[in-house]
């Protein structure tokens, strides 16, 4: 694995983590300033429109935990794409329950020594999606 896909990968990671644990502020830096994220009909644009869309989403006592796997990095100079499988799971009266699952569909760009998303497209297992291709 090359470092620019180390460093993808971290980006993957740190969106995870800065969503569970509330921090989106930081969550939103992980995002350019014109990028846009796409959850079946919705369309955020821009990062702070982003960042107030998964505060809303992920609001305290909704929050779990993400678990994701299988990146696939394909990375183009500064440009990069990637294709995550997820979990989303959240505690439930008899332990933890599943509440989400899909792939994230990620356009990304090199940002100083490490990369942000320009886009990401949240897709939910079953259920058939529009989104981010141009």
């Amino acid at each position: 694995m090359s470092h620019d896909e180390d460093m993808i990968g971290r980006t993957l990671s740190e969106y995870s983590r800065r969503c569970d644990d509330g921090r989106f502020e930081e969550l939103a830096d992980l995002f350019t300033e014109d990028a846009r994220l796409f959850v079946l009909d919705q369309v955020a644009e821009g990062r702070e429109a982003i960042r107030r869309y998964l505060e809303t989403v992920q609001a305290d006592g909704r929050r779990g935990l993400h678990v994701t796997t299988n990146s696939l990095i394909d990375v183009d100079g500064d440009k990069a794409t990637a294709a995550t499988d997820y979990l989303f799971v959240r505690p439930a009266s008899e332990g933890v329950a599943i509440i989400a699952a899909g792939r994230y569909l990620d356009e990304l760009v090199r940002h100083g020594a490490g990369w942000r998303f320009r886009a990401r497209t949240i897709t939910l297992l079953g259920v058939p999606t529009g989104g981010g291709d141009d």
